[in-house]
């Protein structure tokens, strides 16, 4: 059976609690001077000196939550169930308003505290704030400055570089080509043409030795030695840079090397130390020192990545015995100097490989010992004397072509050749028309040939009026041939 609710009986009585001013009054009448009752435990509770101002809406809240709750009713509510009256129960019992308080004091006490924290850190942050906006002289610049850690030494590899960039960089010049004029784009900035690049001090005398491509503009249009091709500028000792005229000594488009000088005061010039490139090894270190996109002098710091490398110059020729490194070689670079880690030259940075343009390819590097080769040649005589057997021989891809796998076919013999008078035979064609093999060119001294780029690249080892013995292929049969080396009509 359902239970019915009967509705409170018209004699019940309401009392309404005390509005939210009367009961914040007398919490506050509380907190000062009253022991609640019932609570002997609860110790006396007396508000903090700043409470009536700093924490009056807080009480106010508080005060105005207990007033929304429902009205208190008071009397018995007389009802009556399965025919019989049920005793009188009021539906909320009236709470002793001295205990209730004693709760309410403690929720409010420990809201109070937290208020009150929150409002002194947030009094405290606003004025250091302020001070600072405000530039309080209270605030000191020790206090709002970081503690700034030592440097201290350098390590000895940093140190090591260190000094031999301070040491080389006065033996490195930038060389800007004389036919070529800088450009300035709408922007305002000078665009530095490809004429641009590196040399080093080659002696006191003034020699400076550099890339072919780097002056080629001025050398395509076949100047004579003695002219001013470039402007060289050179680091003083005070930091100071001067610029002089470069003019022509010589040039070799073979090697991609060249050579100027410039009448500058002995106390300037600081030729650079040479090394030897024969001995460097795969992964040892290396610096390249030059004047990329006409800034100051750079460094860059890398290992040999390889030896013995094909190098496809700017200038259009393959130069053998290359080194290879991966030290960043940007176009400005080209014709400053490559050196180990004490500081001696192994090298003419001379081009790079990359497919992006940019210097994060391959770098490549003519060999000092080829430098020392051509240098003093170019300076002595304006041109490179090189070593040769004034023979025409065919293109590797052609004597492919005709069946010859390894060594230099001979096309041609001229008269009055050493070759000639050593009975040499070229290739010709037979009575029906046929072709008939000249000679073939298998070893020089021992050293294995396999085809005409290696024979020049061979042949680079010696100089005019070497005796070399040649090992000739001759049809079926092989042949040993002695003569000596002319200089080579390139």
């Amino acid at each position: 059976m359902r239970k019915a609710t009967l509705p409170p009986s018209p004699t019940a009585q309401f009392r309404i609690l005390p509005s939210p001013d009367q009961l914040q009054l007398q919490l506050m009448r509380h907190t000062r001077t009253h022991t609640p009752s019932g609570n002997p435990g609860l110790p006396r509770m007396r508000c903090l000196p700043c409470a009536a101002s700093t924490t009056a809406p807080a009480a106010r809240a508080a005060a105005r939550s207990v007033s929304r709750r429902r009205v208190v009713v008071e009397g018995a509510a007389s009802a009556t169930h399965g025919g019989e009256e049920s005793p009188p129960r009021s539906s909320r019992e009236t709470c002793d308003l001295d205990e209730m308080s004693s709760k309410t004091l403690l929720l409010m006490s420990k809201r109070k505290l937290i208020a009150l924290s929150a409002f002194c850190f947030s009094l405290h942050s606003s004025r250091y704030l302020s001070a600072l906006a405000l530039g309080e002289p209270s605030v000191k610049i020790e206090d709002v400055t970081p503690k700034i850690s030592p440097s201290g030494p350098l390590f000895p590899t940093e140190k090591r570089i260190a000094e031999l960039f301070e040491t080389n960089t006065y033996s490195v010049v930038n060389i800007f080509d004389a036919t070529l004029r800088p450009q300035l784009n709408i922007t305002g900035v000078v665009e530095i043409p490809e004429g641009n690049g590196s040399g080093v001090v080659w002696d006191d005398s003034g020699h400076i030795v550099t890339n072919y491509h780097v002056v080629g503009s001025a050398l395509s249009k076949n100047p004579k030695l003695g002219e001013v091709v470039a402007r060289v500028t050179i680091l003083a000792a005070e930091g100071i840079q001067k610029s002089f005229e470069g003019k022509l000594v010589g040039a070799d488009r073979a090697k991609d090397l060249a050579v100027l000088k410039v009448d500058a005061p002995t106390d300037l010039l600081k030729p650079i130390n040479v090394g030897q490139s024969s001995a460097l090894r795969v992964g040892q270190q290396c610096l390249a020192i030059g004047n990329p996109f006409g800034f100051d002098h750079t460094l860059t710091v890398g290992v040999i990545s390889g030896l013995n490398r094909d190098i496809f110059s700017q200038a259009g020729v393959t130069i053998g015995g290359g080194i290879q490194t991966d030290a960043a070689i940007n176009p400005g670079n080209s014709g400053g100097p490559l050196l180990d880690s004490k500081g001696h030259m192994i090298g003419i940075n001379t081009a790079i490989f990359t497919q992006t343009g940019t210097s994060a390819g391959v770098g490549f590097a003519i060999p000092s010992s080829t430098v020392l080769k051509i240098a003093p040649q170019l300076i002595q005589f304006g041109k490179v004397r090189r070593a040769g057997l004034n023979l025409e021989f065919a293109p590797d891809p052609i004597a492919y072509q005709l069946n010859v796998r390894n060594g230099a076919l001979i096309l041609k013999v001229p008269a009055s050749t050493a070759a000639a008078k050593a009975g040499l035979a070229p290739t010709g064609r037979g009575f029906a028309g046929n072709i008939v093999l000249g000679d073939v060119i298998i070893a020089v001294d021992g050293k294995p040939v396999k085809g005409k780029s290696d024979l020049l690249r061979v042949l680079d080892d010696y100089g005019v009026g070497d005796q070399v013995t040649l090992t000739v292929r001759r049809g079926a049969e092989t042949l040993e041939v002695i003569l000596p080396l002319e200089e080579a009509n390139v």
